[in-house]
């Protein structure tokens, strides 16, 4: 591959890591204006499909699904509803840099459940690089579970949907292009949001009622599908400039600006465990990208088509 197409890909990674922290943002606001985080799940749902259909249509692409990718796309879209729904009620309370620091765990966990649904190959030195990653994640939750209760594991729960997120992406991606990918995703999460959000509302679930949006509530709804939808047009068009190996570690550049926007829109700023355990988590997971790199030059495994985006696909 050309380093001229190479390096447009570093950019466009770049970009990618910041802006998709705008769509926790605009999620953290959304809910803290309270919204109830059904209704901004199916807000990024519908506005992510609203953009990506004109998308679509003018880069050539069919609308057309086979019934294997329809039950693929499904599939796809339940785990990233999940995610997002569980990603959205931790950032609720809690900080953006400490829930996406748990998030980031993701990347070990698709480590073990490509070792146990593809079968590739995992030696002793990413298991191990896997264990402290996970370690890193209770410096991370041990605080935030102290301060937040229970709320500190939804993250976990984005992380583990998210992994089964991406290996569904992972088995689609070899005869589906991104692009209709991600709007086909988009609207079936919606077709799955939508009934849940009508049938629970004015129930006693808060989290699954509506409510009518005042003033900036419009625009946060909006931001979390318009962020979602262009930052990942981002990473799609990376991928397709410059390997997922060379672009996987710069992912962990999005920790920074979370880490940016939480102090300056929030006044957020990690504690010394959260830190400890940021350092332990990107260190890790920088071991393992580099180990798959070795792996993928012997011909031991295949790498993931993504580098993972925390609930952002």
């Amino acid at each position: 591959m050309s380093q001229d197409r190479i390096l447009p890909g570093i950019l466009l990674m770049l970009l990618f890591c910041l802006l998709a922290p705008l769509l926790d943002v605009a999620a953290k606001l959304a809910a803290q204006g309270g919204i109830p985080v059904g209704q901004i799940t199916l807000a990024r749902f519908a506005v992510q499909a609203a953009l990506m259909l004109p998308v679509t249509l003018i880069l050539g692409h069919s609308l057309r699904l086979t019934p294997r990718a329809l039950g693929f796309v499904t599939l796809r879209a339940i785990f990233l509803v999940i995610s997002t729904f569980a990603f959205v009620s931790g950032l609720r309370v809690m900080p953006i840099a400490d829930a996406l620091a748990i998030v980031f765990v993701e990347p070990f966990i698709l480590l073990f459940l490509g070792r146990l649904i593809f079968g590739d190959q995992v030696g002793p030195r990413r298991i191990a690089a896997a264990v402290v990653g996970f370690l890193g994640v209770l410096l991370v939750i041990q605080p935030a579970f102290d301060t937040f209760g229970l709320v500190a594991l939804w993250p976990l729960c984005t992380a583990l949907f998210f992994s089964f997120y991406m290996l569904v992406t992972r088995a689609i991606s070899v005869y589906m292009h991104p692009v209709p990918m991600q709007l086909h995703t988009s609207w079936t999460g919606l077709a799955l949001c939508l009934p849940l959000t009508i049938g629970f509302a004015g129930g006693p679930v808060a989290e699954l009622d509506t409510v009518w949006p005042q003033g900036l509530m419009w625009l946060w709804l909006f931001g979390v599908g318009f962020w979602a939808a262009v930052s990942h047009m981002c990473m799609t068009y990376a991928l397709r400039l410059a390997p997922s190996a060379t672009l996987a570690p710069l992912h962990y550049l999005e920790i920074v600006t979370a880490v940016a926007l939480g102090w300056a829109i929030f006044g957020d700023l990690p504690n010394r465990e959260t830190w400890a355990g940021i350092a332990v988590i990107v260190g890790s997971g920088l071991y393992v990208i580099h180990r798959e790199r070795i792996a993928a030059r012997q011909g031991q495994a295949p790498q993931s088509p993504h580098p993972g985006a925390a609930a952002e696909g």
